[in-house]
């Protein structure tokens, strides 16, 4: 029987509309839509293309969506600067501060970036306020990409509660709070990562199967128990010949893409898993229009909070 496919463009589509009511009612009692500013430092591509992609999310939907642009070459005091001139701006509700950031402004630049956002506009949810809240189960802004994850279980009707749930990676942007919003859900949690010792026979006990370790097709069937749910957070982008051979079969659609663009998005998990899962989510497809989709919805969620007073703790 082959593997359901969950379709996170679809699920993304349901989650905006449900948003569209609360954009109209805040934006008609206050004068103003809800705002997002998102800060790019650099000219990475592929954050080019994720921000792009936010901001129109967010703009379509009725928001302000702004984008505040740093040079390169700047440093880490403009980008604090920027970052608290966001704070004091009351139209401005959330603020997004795109990863990476320039080699030159330190090894730490992302932490202390993350820690000067207000809270109350955190709407990527690093903020360690934001954090600490999530790990007591009560939390207002959570991090983007597992949020969309669990919305995508939810909403797909996948039973979470008691199941085996194994988180691989332990990232404080995904990993972390995705083991956390799954054991609120009274999923029982592992988490591993690359000191694991037994990883793929530790995978195989989980119901769902969360892959967030950032190298292409590296799990196989053999880290799945047959029919299991596997939720692929993975982006990795294919740019050689042989790489895309060892993955994908002759006449795939894989190859075919490589062949007329010089390069394909795969995730984290091998295409044969598809014959083992019960469930599963594409790259592309899957995983990344929900980050997106959540990142309006936490806009919309930071404004209300913020225009009610409840945002402060």
């Amino acid at each position: 029987m082959a593997a359901r496919r969950l379709d996170g463009v679809a699920c993304a589509a349901r989650i905006r509309e449900d948003v569209a009511p609360r954009i109209r009612a805040f934006a008609g009692r206050h004068g103003r839509p809800p705002g997002l500013g998102v800060v790019l430092a650099g000219r990475d591509p592929a954050s080019e293309v994720y921000v792009r992609n936010k901001i129109k999310t967010v703009g379509d939907a009725g928001c302000r969506a702004e984008l505040f642009r740093l040079d390169d070459s700047a440093n880490l005091g403009e980008a604090l600067a920027l970052v608290r001139r966001l704070n004091e701006d009351e139209a401005i509700d959330g603020i997004l501060v795109q990863s990476p950031l320039p080699a030159g402004m330190g090894a730490d630049a992302e932490q202390r970036i993350f820690d000067a956002i207000d809270p109350d506009k955190d709407v990527d949810g690093f903020h360690p306020r934001n954090v600490g809240l999530l790990v007591q189960n009560r939390p207002a802004l959570v991090a983007c990409t597992p949020l969309g994850c669990i919305e995508l279980l939810e909403r797909e009707g996948i039973p979470l509660k008691g199941k085996q749930a194994v988180v691989l990676g332990r990232s404080d942007i995904v990993g972390k709070p995705m083991a956390m919003l799954l054991l609120h859900r009274d999923a029982t949690v592992t988490v591993c990562h690359s000191k694991t010792i037994g990883l793929a026979s530790l995978a195989r006990t989980a119901d769902v199967l969360v892959a967030a370790i950032g190298r292409p097709a590296f799990v196989t069937r053999e880290f799945v128990k047959p029919g299991a749910t596997v939720i692929d957070v993975g982006i990795n982008t294919l740019a050689t010949k042989a790489e895309v051979e060892r993955i994908f079969p002759e006449g795939s659609r894989k190859r075919v893409q490589f062949s007329a663009k010089g390069s394909v998005l795969v995730g984290d998990v091998h295409p044969e898993v598809e014959e083992v899962a019960g469930a599963f989510t594409p790259v592309p497809g899957g995983v990344g229009p929900l980050t997106v989709a959540m990142v309006l919805r936490n806009t919309v969620t930071a404004a209300e909070l913020r225009a009610t007073g409840k945002a402060a703790m």
